[in-house]
């Protein structure tokens, strides 16, 4: 089944939601939360996984609802429709600093592996499944648990980027280093993987944790520069701080075991 084909614009800087307009009968699939406002003439409902043509019959209805579980997103999806007669809008706020990433699926194979708190929304038909991670070591350490966000179709999909959004293309064989928690969405021919930082003295006090993420191409990536788990660090620190708890180094050895893992604390 052919995705809906939505209109849209993003307003905004720091703090951007994105716009799109539906001509009659025509739909997005939004996260649970995610809705700022939508225009009359635009009917909700909210359903067992994503509407997608995967999930037609119950049983796979309960099954797309039981990976979105997996992911640690809601057992429900809200459809937007529109049942008036004309162009209506529905608006799709980000949860937090940071910039929304249109993604074009057929402009990158049909498929992108995305984080799992990173979906946002999407023309109605887009499927939203799981990609599971085979390495054991990206498993354990790469920030993202065994589990990330696959969507899938020939529709529009947005994502949502804590801070700067970085897109890279990464030639075949390339190799690009990063903090495990700043990888917010790639290709599905792009191969994730952890790597140890090689030096003690470097993943003691470095404030870089333990491992790198690795990203071998061919394929494009999309790193965010402020993760959540980052943001909410800081202000946990900061509030500590101001409590007389005392400040720490994010990621390091003094910051606790979650941040001589993956420096982050995700």
């Amino acid at each position: 089944m052919a995705m809906d084909v939505i209109d849209y614009r993003i307003l905004g800087n720091d703090m951007q939601y994105v716009e799109v307009e539906l001509d009659p009968q025509e739909a997005a699939v939004g996260e649970a939360g995610a809705m700022m406002y939508m225009e009359d003439g635009v009917e909700m409902d909210t359903i067992f996984g994503d509407g997608s043509a995967q999930q037609k019959g119950f049983m796979n209805k309960l099954f797309g609802a039981g990976k979105r579980l997996l992911t640690g997103e809601s057992l429900f999806t809200t459809i937007f429709v529109n049942n008036g007669t004309g162009k209506r809008k529905v608006a799709f706020a980000a949860p937090y600093p940071g910039h929304i990433v249109p993604v074009h699926l057929p402009d990158v194979g049909g498929t992108l592996i995305c984080q799992k708190d990173s979906f946002l929304c999407a023309a109605k038909g887009v499927s939203m499944g799981i990609a599971f991670q085979q390495k054991l070591g990206a498993g354990f350490f790469g920030g993202e648990g065994f589990i990330m966000q696959k969507l899938e179709g020939d529709g529009l999909a947005f994502v949502h980027a804590g801070g700067t959004v970085c897109e890279k293309v990464l030639a075949p064989g390339e190799v690009l280093r990063l903090d495990t928690g700043c990888l917010v969405a790639m290709q599905s021919s792009v191969d994730y993987d952890i790597q140890y930082v090689g030096k003690i003295k470097s993943a003691l006090f470095s404030g870089e944790g333990l491992f790198f993420a690795t990203l071998r191409g061919p394929g494009k990536i999309w790193l965010q520069s402020l993760p959540l788990s980052r943001m909410a660090n800081r202000i946990v620190a900061a509030s500590s701080y101001a409590k007389g708890g005392g400040g720490r180094e994010e990621g390091s050895l003094l910051g606790g075991l979650g941040g001589l893992l993956d420096g982050d604390n995700d």
